[in-house]
């Protein structure tokens, strides 16, 4: 299907664009969303004689995200949540919880507009891009601990998770020892 955007998507094109996309993409979200006309000869009239008003429009919203990109930009968020020894989270953090936290912060975003490729699940310090809009793109830094008073430290660059690691040569020790104990006969019963 061939529509004419009605704003900047990304990865498909600039307002004004005649692009053709899939059908279901169209029906499912552009057109829903007010982001795309069907390119009709009458809706292509249509558009020429609101590119004004919707240039206008869309420079006004970016202007907006603007205004809130730079006070967002940067910041950093602290998220309490329990998890095992290893760091491992008894669950996940989704951009819900992302997006209810910042707004707990006085400034307000829509869970969609939160980008996580796969939830966090693991405590530690971890950047989040936030796309406000089209053109407007900042990174928050989320901080996901047990405590404030483990936020803090996380906050300072402090590794909170501490990983056992056991070489082989202590293995090598631990084996022989049990081996010399039951008198190296293991098949012998």
């Amino acid at each position: 299907m061939h529509v004419i955007l009605l704003e900047r998507v990304a990865k498909l094109g600039q307002m004004g664009d005649v692009v053709r996309v899939k059908d279901g993409y169209a029906r499912n979200f552009l057109l829903p969303l007010g982001k795309a006309l069907r390119a009709t000869e009458n809706n292509k009239k249509h558009f020429e004689g609101q590119r004004a008003q919707l240039e206008a429009r869309n420079l006004e919203l970016k202007n907006e995200a603007q205004a809130v990109g730079d006070k967002l930009d940067g910041q950093s968020f602290i998220l309490i949540r329990q998890a095992g020894e290893t760091g491992q989270l008894y669950g996940s953090v989704s951009t819900r919880d992302i997006a209810e936290t910042i707004i707990a912060g006085g400034i307000s975003v829509n869970r969609n507009q939160v980008v996580l490729s796969t939830p966090i699940k693991a405590l530690g310090l971890h950047n989040v891009p936030v796309h406000l809009h089209a053109e407007v793109s900042v990174k928050v830094t989320i901080n996901v601990a047990r405590s404030a008073e483990e936020a803090e430290r996380q906050a300072k660059g402090e590794m909170l998770v501490v990983r056992e690691e056991t070489t082989m040569e202590d293995l090598g020790l631990e084996v022989g020892a049990a081996l010399a104990e039951s008198d190296g006969s293991l098949g012998d019963r």
